[in-house]
């Protein structure tokens, strides 16, 4: 019989029973650091740009040099050199000089402008400047990009490509990251097949699905198989990934049928916490702890294991590696009426029309096909009995 408590309640017992698990820490060189989550906020040890920089190709000069000049009337300043891309300016610039500058060059003591070539004229050791610039005009600043100091990164950020290359900048060549939990991925079920389906077989979905969600997760995917459903194969697969992995995802046998094998496995090698979760799809989620390791009974069908995996698992290993909680990336008004189950939370995946409404895609928890159409999904109250047309709604990624 199942024993449901609410979605809540049930990271909330995941997060008190697991609270003593954090992935432990390593280094790691930059190149090999995208994809890994930090594992210690990142403080900037220097300026970027570490010296003022022209952002045109023209003259780096005293702006008050410049102003009042006009097409008719230019300003006349005297040329007094050229400062080549990475070399260091070090001759400070007097008033009434100016000097040869490129994008990306260092602007000399005393320059605060560059004025962009188009607004120039050449004439033997005279600059005849047709636009005034303000003061900084042109310019980017020391530490405009980063000042030392600053917070760049926090403990449990995503490094992409983005954040390599701030790293990079900054002269980052090792980076002290999280371990990847390893995560094992057991498929039950007498029905399961890894060949070609035979009639009543289906293939396995949930070996892949989940191995995959995993990896994106952060996390090492140890996939172990089918399992027939019988007790001691079962069992023994349990035992064995429990020795490499930091947890362990059971997908089918969740339910309260008579052949559901796996609340029986965890309660007789550890205890099982809850056996139930009021959300649809993934009712009959089981979570228990083996050996100090988390134990997860997902469903079988693959829509409802993936959302157990997204919405339960996900929120464990985002706490092991310091992650923040998820929050939407958008929100939008309902296309159209959407009824719901009262008492259980339900959880739609969505597509976002050109006018920014969104539109549920209404499907069964044995079909895969919608998680590849949709665009994200959205959470209807358990105490909601729907949601009316027009309401604005939270989407969140998948």
């Amino acid at each position: 019989m199942l024993q449901v408590v609410t979605k809540e309640a049930a990271i909330a017992i995941i997060r008190e029973k697991t609270a003593h698990l954090t992935a432990q820490t390593q280094r790691v060189p930059l190149a090999d650091a995208a994809g890994r989550i930090l594992a210690a906020d990142l403080i900037a040890d220097e300026d970027i740009p570490a010296f003022d920089r022209s952002t045109v190709d023209g003259y780096a000069v005293i702006a008050a040099d410049t102003f009042g000049a006009g097409a008719a009337i230019p300003a006349q300043l005297e040329t007094v050199g050229e400062i080549l891309m990475g070399e260091a300016a070090e001759t400070p610039l007097s008033r009434g000089q100016c000097v040869r500058i490129s994008t990306g060059g260092m602007l000399p003591p005393g320059a605060n402008a560059a004025v962009m070539v188009e607004h120039t004229e050449q004439a033997e050791d005279l600059c005849l400047i047709y636009k005034a610039v303000a003061p900084f005009e042109n310019v980017t600043r020391k530490g405009d990009d980063i000042a030392r100091g600053d917070a760049l990164l926090k403990q449990g950020a995503l490094l992409r490509a983005a954040q390599i290359g701030v790293l990079a900048a900054l002269g980052v060549r090792e980076v002290d990251v999280f371990k990847r939990p390893v995560i094992a991925i057991i498929s039950t079920g007498d029905e399961i097949t890894e060949g070609a389906p035979q009639p009543g077989q289906i293939r396995d979905i949930n070996s892949y699905l989940l191995a995959a969600a995993v990896r994106e997760a952060g996390c090492e995917a140890l996939v172990y198989g089918v399992v027939r459903d019988r007790r001691d194969a079962i069992e023994k697969a349990v035992r064995d990934c429990l020795r490499d992995a930091d947890a362990v995802l059971l997908s089918g046998g969740s339910s309260a049928g008579t052949r559901d094998l796996t609340v029986q496995i965890i309660d007789a090698l550890g205890e099982v916490y809850f056996h139930g979760i009021a959300m649809k799809p993934g009712k009959p989620t089981i979570f228990g702890m083996i050996a100090g390791k988390p134990v997860f009974g997902l469903p079988g069908h693959p829509l409802a294991a993936y959302f157990v995996f997204r919405l339960i698992v996900t929120d464990w290993i985002k706490a092991c590696l310091r992650q923040p909680d998820d929050a939407p990336v958008c929100s939008g008004p309902l296309a159209v009426n959407i009824p719901s189950n009262h008492g259980r939370t339900e959880f739609l995946c969505v597509t976002i029309g050109s006018g920014g409404e969104v539109k549920p895609l209404h499907t069964k928890s044995g079909v895969i096909s919608v998680l590849s159409a949709s665009e994200g999904f959205i959470e209807i109250p358990r105490d909601a009995e729907g949601l009316a047309q027009g309401t604005i709604v939270k989407v969140y990624r998948l």
